[in-house]
C-alpha cells in the first residue's frame, strides 16, 4: 500500500536519492512515536534498492545501548570482508572493537575512519544507503562513529537517513520533522485499515491526531469491543498506543506471552535464543505471529514495531521480568550473558559484580567508555563489601570525567564519598573533586588545596602523575591570574618532582606557572631540545614555547604529525589550536587556516567547546590578516563571548578582543582598534589577560598612534622593557623593537633586527618608509616600501600590502595591484592536501592523516589540479615548489 499523505517527505528523500551517485550527505526523520518514521525508512530502503543502491542497516535497541558497537556491528556485519582492504591499523581497531581479537584499546577515530573507508570501498560498486532506525537507542559509541561518517560522505556517493525520537541529540545535522497527517490523509489511511461505524470513525480520528500508527492499530484494539459497547477513555496517544499493544498481547496464552517477554528483553534477534529460553517450544509463537506482534525472518525473530516490544516489557511485572533475565543468561553468548544476570539478580551478588569488572576492562579495551561506567555502576550495586563498591564507583568516575560527563562524576563521587577508600583511592577522589571545584578558568584561588594533592600523589610513589596533575594546576595559572605567591607554590611543588630537569612536561609546567620568572631558562630549553619522534616532548615544548612568546612552529608541527599517527583526536585539536596561533604570528597563514578550520571540526567531535571557540577566533583572526571575503572579526567574537560568557571562561575573551583588534586595525578603523585592544591591558576588565598581552601589543601600539594614543603607547612600552629584560621572548623583543621606532623620531630605531616574525618586520619596513616619505626623502623611502610591498604580498596580506602601494604612490612610484595567483584559488583544506600530495603521500596516506576517505582526498584533488593549471602529482610538486 503507498503512503498516504506523504509526498513532501517523499520528495525530499527521493531528491537525495537522486543526486547521491555525485554528492552525499545525511538527514534525520524527527517525530513522536507512531508518526511514520519506519515507513519512511522503508519506503526510502525500496526506491534505492530499486535504483540499483547497496541499502545497509542497523537498528537501535534500548536493551543494547550498553554493548559497545553493537549497531556498528549490525550495519558492517554484510560487508564484513570489506575489512582486508583496509590498512592494518584500521583493520584491527575495527575487529578490536567488535571482540574479534585483542588488541590495546582501539582509538574510536581511528574506528570511524575504518567505518568510513569499508563505506567508501563498497559504494565504489553502487551507491551505499545507511538506514538507521531508532538511532535514539543505539550504543553511544556506534552514535560517534555515525556521526564522524556523516560529517565526511559530502564528495561521497553514501547517504545516511536515520529516524528519531524527539529529545535525542541530532548533532546539528540536516533534519526533516514528521509531522502527523492532514484530516483528509489521516480518513484516507483509517478508511484503508478498517470499516468502522460513523462514531467510532470519528472517535478514533479525533484520538489519533494525524498519528498514522495510531490510525492503524487502535482499530484492532476497538475490534475486540462487543457491539454497542461505548469506548473507553483513552490515555495519552503514546501510552495509549502501547496500551493497544499491550492489550493484544494480553490476549495471547501464557506460554507466548512469556516467549514473547523473553525476545523484548533479548539484546539480539535470534529467534534459537529466544526459543532456548523459553524451553524450546516452537508452538508457543504461533499466536504472536497470528496476532501480527511479531515477525519471523530467516533464524531472527522482529518486533513488528518498537512500541511492540516497549509495551510488552512494561506490561510485565518486575519478577517475571527477572524471571525472563535469568533465562538469558543462561543461552546467549558470554559479552551479553552478564547484562541478562545482573539484570536478573536481586541483592548483592559479589560473583557477578566481578563478571561485570572483567565486562568493564573489555570495554575500555575496546574504547567504549560509556559501556565500562555502566558495568562498574552496576557492579557497585551489586557489591557485598564497601570497599570494593567504592572502588568500583570511583574508577567509574575516573571514566565518566574522560567522557566529559560531569553530571555522572558528580553523582558517582557521592556515592563513594561515606565508603573506606584506601589512601591513594582517597587522592584520586580529592583530585577530581577539585577539577569539578575550581573548573579551568576559576583563577588560583585554591591552589594550595591542588598543589598538596599533587604532592600526595608524590608521596604515594606516582611522581608521574603528581607532574601531569602540577601541569594542570600551572594551566590553570596561564590561563588566570595568579599572584606571586600563587607561582611560587607551583614551582616549589615542581621542584619537588624527582624527574630530570629537562623533563618536558616539567619545563612545560615552568613556563606555564612563571613564564616572567622563568622565561629566559625555557627558552635556553627550547633552542638545546633534540625531539624529532618524541610526540609527548613535542607537545609540551610546544605548549611551552607558546606560554613563554617564543612560539616554535617546529615544535608544535612535530607534535600534529605525531599526534595524527597516534590518532590521540583530543589532543591533536588543542595541538592543531595552538599551530593555528602560532601561525598567526610566524606568518605561514595557509598552514594556520588550514590547522584551525581543523581544529575546529575535532573539537566540536571531541565534546572541546572552549578549544572549539578559540579554533574560530584563530580562523578570524587570520582571515582578517589576508583582508579576504571571510573576514568578519566583530560576528565571530560576538559568537564567542556569548558560548563563553556563561561557562566562565572569562581568560578567552582576550582571544576574542585581539581578534576583533585585529580587524578593526586591518580596515583602518583604529579608534576602534585601540578600544577593543586596551581591554586585553586593563587590569580588572573581564578581557585583561597578563600573557595574551605580548600577542596584541604591536597592534596595540599601532591602533594607540593612529588614535591619538602616544601617551599611552609610550607607558605600556615602559612596562614592558623589564619583562623583556627578564625574559628575553623572541616576540616581545619584535614588538619592542616595532614601538621604539614608530614612537620615536630616530631612524636608527628602524635598523633592529627582527627574525622569525615576517609580519611585525613588514609593517616596521612600512614604518620606515612611511617615516622617509613624510620628511621629503622620497628617492629613500621607495627602498624600505618596496620590501614592505612584496613582504606584504609574500604573506597574503591583501591589505597591508595596499598600504605599501598607497604610500609608494604617495612617493612618486607606481605600484601595481597584487595579482592573484592560482593557490589563492584554493581553500586552507585543499591547500593542506595539495602540500600532502606534493610531498609524496597516497590518498590513502593522507585520508589517514586527516580523517577522511581516501576517496574523498581524490575527490579534492580532481578539483585542485585545474584551479592550479596541473594535470599530474609530478607537476603538483613543481607547483609546490
Amino acid at each position: 500500500m503507498p503512503l498516504v499523505g506523504r509526498a513532501r517527505e517523499l520528495r525530499r528523500l527521493h531528491d537525495l536519492l537522486a543526486v547521491l551517485p555525485q554528492h552525499g550527505g545525511g538527514l534525520l526523520l524527527r517525530g513522536e512515536p507512531g508518526i511514520g518514521k519506519s515507513a519512511l525508512l522503508a519506503a526510502v530502503s525500496r526506491s534505492a534498492s530499486d535504483r540499483g543502491m547497496r541499502v545497509l542497516r542497523t537498528t537501535g535497541v534500548q536493551s543494547e545501548a550498553r554493548l559497545p558497537f553493537a549497531g556498528l556491528h549490525q550495519l558492517l556485519w554484510p560487508v564484513i570482508d570489506q575489512l582486508e582492504t583496509l590498512a592494518p591499523p584500521q583493520r584491527h581497531a575495527v575487529l578490536a572493537a567488535f571482540g574479534m581479537t585483542e588488541r590495546e584499546t582501539p582509538d574510536l577515530f581511528l574506528i570511524a575512519l575504518a567505518t568510513l573507508n569499508v563505506l567508501s570501498e563498497v559504494a565504489t560498486a553502487a551507491p551505499v544507503v545507511i538506514v538507521v532506525e531508532d538511532a535514539h537507542w543505539l550504543d553511544r559509541s556506534t552514535i560517534d562513529v555515525l556521526a564522524f561518517v556523516a560529517r565526511r560522505v559530502e564528495s561521497e556517493p553514501i547517504l545516511l537517513v536515520g529516524a528519531v525520537r524527539d529529545g535525542f541529540d541530532g548533532g546539528g545535522f540536516a533534519e526533516l520533522r514528521i509531522e502527523g497527517l492532514d484530516d483528509e490523509a489521516a480518513a484516507a489511511l483509517l478508511d484503508a485499515t478498517a470499516d468502522l461505524e460513523p462514531d467510532v470513525r470519528a472517535r478514533l480520528l479525533a484520538e489519533a491526531a494525524g498519528n498514522p500508527l495510531a490510525l492503524v492499530e487502535l482499530p484492532l484494539a476497538t475490534a475486540k469491543l462487543e457491539p454497542g459497547t461505548l469506548l473507553p477513555a483513552w490515555l495519552p496517544l503514546t501510552a495509549r498506543l502501547e496500551h493497544a499493544f499491550a492489550a493484544q498481547a494480553s490476549d495471547l496464552p501464557e506460554a507466548t506471552r512469556r516467549l514473547l517477554l523473553v525476545a523484548a528483553l533479548n539484546d539480539g534477534a535470534s529467534l534459537s535464543e529466544a526459543l532456548m529460553a523459553h524451553e524450546n517450544v516452537i508452538a508457543t509463537l504461533e499466536p504472536a505471529l497470528k496476532a501480527r506482534l511479531v515477525v519471523v525472518e530467516g533464524e531472527e525473530l522482529r518486533f513488528r514495531h518498537p512500541l511492540v516490544r516497549s509495551a510488552i516489557r512494561q506490561a510485565a511485572s518486575l519478577p517475571e521480568r527477572h524471571a525472563a533475565h535469568a533465562a538469558l543468561a543462561a543461552v546467549v553468548a558470554l559479552d551479553r550473558r552478564v547484562w541478562h544476570r545482573a539484570a536478573a539478580v536481586v541483592g548483592p551478588d559479589e560473583a557477578t559484580a566481578t563478571e561485570l569488572d572483567w565486562t568493564a576492562a573489555a570495554a575500555e579495551r575496546r574504547g567504549s567508555l560509556a559501556v565500562a561506567v555502566s558495568a562498574l555502576t552496576r557492579a557497585a550495586e551489586l557489591s557485598d563489601i564497601p570497599a570494593r563498591r567504592g572502588a568500583r564507583l570511583l574508577r567509574a568516575a575516573e571514566l565518566a570525567f574522560e567522557l566529559g560527563r560531569s553530571d555522572v562524576v558528580v553523582r558517582l563521587l557521592r556515592d563513594a564519598e561515606p565508603l573506606p577508600l584506601d589512601a591513594g583511592e582517597r587522592t584520586r577522589m580529592a583530585w577530581l573533586r577539585e577539577l569539578f571545584a575550581t573548573q579551568l578558568w576559576s583563577g588560583t584561588a585554591r591552589t594550595e588545596a591542588l598543589i598538596e594533592i599533587a604532592d600526595r600523589m608524590r608521596v604515594e610513589g606516582d611522581p608521574d602523575r603528581a607532574l601531569k596533575w602540577l601541569r594542570n594546576v600551572a594551566f590553570r595559572c596561564w590561563w588566570s591570574y595568579p599572584d606571586p605567591a600563587a607561582e611560587a607554590l607551583v614551582l616549589e611543588a615542581a621542584a619537588r618532582v624527582p624527574v630530570a630537569p629537562d623533563h618536558p612536561e616539567l619545563v612545560d609546567t615552568l613556563a606555564l606557572a612563571a613564564p616572567v620568572q622563568r622565561g629566559r631558562e625555557v627558552i635556553a630549553e627550547l633552542t638545546r631540545r633534540p625531539i624529532a619522534g618524541n610526540t609527548h616532548a613535542a607537545y609540551h615544548l610546544g605548549g611551552a614555547s607558546t606560554a613563554v612568546g617564543a612560539f616554535s612552529a617546529e615544535l608544535i608541527a612535530e607534535a600534529v604529525a605525531g599526534l595524527r599517527a597516534q590518532g590521540r583526536v583530543g589532543l591533536l585539536a588543542q595541538a592543531l589550536v595552538a599551530q593555528a596561533w602560532t601561525s598567526v604570528y610566524l606568518g605561514n597563514w595557509v598552514l594556520g587556516l588550514a590547522a584551525a578550520e581543523e581544529a575546529i571540526a575535532l573539537s566540536q567531535e571531541t565534546r572541546q567547546l572552549r578549544h572549539a571557540v578559540a579554533g574560530s577566533l584563530a580562523a578570524a583572526t587570520l582571515h582578517a590578516l589576508r583582508g579576504d571575503g571571510a573576514a568578519n572579526t566583530d560576528a565571530a567574537a560576538d559568537a564567542a563571548e556569548r558560548v563563553l560568557l556563561p561557562m566562565g571562561a572569562s581568560p578567552l575573551l582576550s582571544l576574542a578582543q585581539l581578534t576583533r583588534g585585529v580587524g578593526a586595525l586591518g580596515e583602518g578603523r583604529h579608534f576602534d582598534a585601540y578600544v577593543a585592544l586596551r581591554r586585553i591591558f586593563a587590569p580588572g576588565d573581564t578581557a585583561h589577560h597578563r600573557f595574551v598581552r605580548w600577542w596584541a601589543l604591536v597592534d596595540l601600539i599601532d591602533a594607540a598612534i593612529h588614535s591619538d594614543h602616544h601617551d599611552q603607547a609610550r607607558v605600556l612600552v615602559a612596562e614592558f622593557e623589564p619583562i623583556l629584560e627578564q625574559t628575553g621572548a623572541p616576540l616581545l623583543d619584535a614588538a619592542l623593537i616595532y614601538a621604539r621606532a614608530v614612537l620615536g623620531d630616530d631612524e636608527v630605531l628602524f635598523a633592529g633586527p627582527i627574525s622569525g616574525y615576517p609580519l611585525i618586520r613588514a609593517r616596521l619596513l612600512l614604518a620606515h618608509g612611511a617615516w622617509l616619505r613624510r620628511r621629503r626623502r622620497l628617492a629613500d623611502s621607495r627602498v624600505p616600501l618596496r620590501a614592505a610591498r612584496e613582504a606584504f604580498d609574500a604573506l597574503g596580506a591583501a591589505g597591508w600590502g595596499e598600504r605599501a602601494r598607497q604610500e609608494l604612490r604617495a612617493s612618486g612610484e607606481t605600484s601595481r595591484r597584487r595579482t592573484p595567483d592560482a593557490w589563492d584559488e584554493l581553500t586552507p583544506q585543499e591547500l593542506q592536501i595539495a602540500q600532502m600530495a606534493a610531498a609524496g603521500l597516497t590518498n590513502r596516506e593522507i585520508g589517514e592523516r586527516l580523517y577522511l576517505s581516501h576517496r574523498t582526498i581524490g575527490s579534492h584533488l580532481y578539483r585542485i589540479f585545474p584551479k592550479l593549471g596541473v594535470t599530474s602529482r609530478s607537476e603538483l610538486r613543481d607547483a609546490v615548489g
